[in-house]
């Protein structure tokens, strides 16, 4: 499969779900190029963005586990092709 390059945006306003997100992104090191991330401590939210290169299934796992996380919002946007 083509890989591509893409960015992965990740709201959370469940602070107990970072140690669970954290474990996931460290599963998924291999596809991620960069990593910001953001505390809006006066809204106990945080923003996260994430630069990645991966298959479609390999993001798609990655957001798809991301966004099972109780108060996690997830959003992602891909390069159409890329070799």
């Amino acid at each position: 499969m083509k890989k591509r390059i893409g960015v992965i945006g990740i709201v959370v306003e469940n602070m107990d779900s970072t140690a669970r997100l954290n474990t996931i992104l460290h599963e998924h090191a291999d596809i991620i190029l960069g990593r910001l991330g953001v505390p809006y401590r006066e809204k106990n939210i945080s923003v996260i963005s994430l630069i990645v290169e991966g298959t479609t299934d390999q993001i798609g796992a990655l957001t798809g586990k991301i966004g099972n996380l109780p108060g996690v919002n997830v959003k992602s946007a891909l390069s159409k092709s890329y070799s």
